[in-house]
């Protein structure tokens, strides 16, 4: 087997070079992410030269070089931010003790199972969007898409660093069964559901990464608060990718309704079948697929209250999103959250000891941050004096997973029966034909500077590159 000369293959500020144990181990595992890439990964884009941004180091010069490059020779490679000695844990039953640089015993099996579960995401997302290059709707969106791709593909290869390094033959067995789940697979699917579901369209795929790689910056951010400090150390690095993961998602949401306020300017109606014929997608659809993405993603969190969440924060696993800014003891016990559940067929709000309430607190800061977003495509429509507002859901609809799985909830947060459910889904979640009526509009279009019908193009190119600049380049 060929040695792989790690400060050209694999970029990395670990020191690679001088871990023999652990090269091996990488070497062992790298033919078999490339077969995963090549089995699963972008399809039919082998031969595409793509500008990528590629990280080569942590420093704000390295982490962002631009260029083509074959997405199959992109140097996929494993920073850890900057560490800091004297680093101290700033909460749970450790606080104010040294950071640890090893895995502690007592916290192995808890620490590979968040390792795991994270890393798990990363390749389930390319496997999702495996066929989207198929129906770009530009060149710009086509390099986007596998921007993100790459980039996944890296955070994977960061997770399987932890677990090679730290796991011994355990994180070793964990790091290959990664490229064994498949998305999707009746056999053997990834581990979190909103995982498993399709990505068939653009509409869909810029919903995922608006609402899903936002669960991503909460979750690792969460995780950057951990007392394992190659664990906080990698996921702040990630969390420096995953900001163009989400303005990808906010600006093509963004761009699809511009184009939709366009056409319902310049025909005088908001009458959706009008809308649809002249190739624009609905406001009412928008609406649809933003509660299905966003009902999918508020699972992500967790059971409402969770005896795992607890022993996590206060062993000192996994912290809250900028545990740092928070304003009480970091230990939090006597303390208390609300949570919601079903009485007697109406809602109500409980107190809950907050330790079991954290994956409620997490889901909390990211509903916060997710209405934003959605108030900023709102002002794309007030501006075109369209009197349509979006609007996330009730975060009781559609559930899941947790105390609210399965209650019948209208967006507005009404308690319905089943009668009223089944008779108005289809007002509150993508039909069948609203799925395939997008599908129809999903055409390839990639020559420079051309842009589909039904989304606008953007403000700017990528990296100061004018908007039709040659992105990808075909073979």
């Amino acid at each position: 087997m060929s040695t792989i000369n790690y400060s050209e293959k694999i970029p990395n500020n670990v020191n690679l070079s001088e871990d023999r144990t652990l090269q091996r181990a990488l070497e062992g595992w790298q033919p078999n992410f490339i077969n995963w890439w090549d089995d699963v990964g972008p399809e039919g884009s082998t031969n595409y030269d793509v500008y990528l941004r590629t990280a080569v180091s942590v420093d704000p010069q390295g982490w962002a070089q631009f260029g083509h490059v074959k997405m199959r020779d992109y140097r996929w490679g494993i920073f850890l931010n900057p560490g800091d000695a004297n680093r101290e844990i700033h909460f749970g039953d450790h606080k104010g003790e040294k950071a640890w640089q090893d895995v502690p015993g007592e916290h192995r099996a808890n620490l590979r199972r968040i390792i795991v579960t994270q890393g798990d995401t990363e390749p389930a997302s390319v496997e999702q969007q495996r066929h989207l290059g198929l129906t770009a709707p530009s060149m710009y969106d086509l390099r986007n898409l596998f921007q993100i791709n790459v980039e996944e593909g890296r955070h994977l290869w960061a997770m399987v660093y932890l677990l090679q390094k730290h796991f011994g033959r355990d994180g070793r067995e964990e790091a290959d069964a990664l490229l064994q789940r498949t998305s999707g697979d009746e056999n053997n699917p990834r581990i979190l559901g909103a995982f498993n579901e399709k990505t068939p369209d653009w509409l869909s795929f810029f919903m995922f990464t608006y609402f899903t790689d936002r669960d991503g910056k909460f979750q690792l951010a969460a995780l950057s608060e951990s007392a394992f400090d190659p664990l906080a150390r990698t996921t702040k690095f990630m969390l420096t990718e995953e900001a163009h993961h989400m303005f990808v998602g906010e600006s093509g949401v963004s761009r699809v309704i511009a184009r939709t306020c366009q056409v319902m300017n310049e025909l005088k109606t908001d009458d959706v079948n009008k809308i649809r014929a002249a190739g624009a997608i609905d406001l009412p659809t928008i609406q649809r697929y933003l509660n299905f993405h966003y009902s999918v993603t508020i699972d992500l969190f967790g059971a409402d209250q969770s005896s795992n969440a607890a022993i996590f924060y206060s062993s000192g696993l996994k912290g809250r999103y900028e545990e740092g800014k928070r304003d009480d003891d970091h230990v939090l016990k006597g303390q208390t959250y609300k949570v919601l559940e079903v009485q007697n067929g109406q809602l109500v709000e409980k107190e809950v000891p907050m330790l079991n309430a954290l994956n409620e607190v997490l889901r909390d800061d990211f509903i916060k941050d997710s209405v934003a977003g959605v108030n900023r495509w709102n002002k794309v429509i007030e501006k075109a004096g369209i009197p349509f507002r979006l609007q996330v859901p009730h975060k009781a609809f559609n559930r899941q997973i947790g105390a609210l799985a399965g209650i019948r909830m209208s967006p507005d947060g009404r308690v319905v029966g089943e009668v009223e459910w089944e008779a108005k889904k289809a007002e509150w979640l993508p039909t069948p034909d609203d799925r395939a009526f997008v599908a129809s509009l999903m055409g390839r279009v990639v020559e420079p500077g051309k842009f589909a019908n039904w989304i606008t193009p953007p403000v700017m190119g990528i990296n100061r590159q004018p908007v039709d600049f040659e992105y990808v380049r075909f073979a």
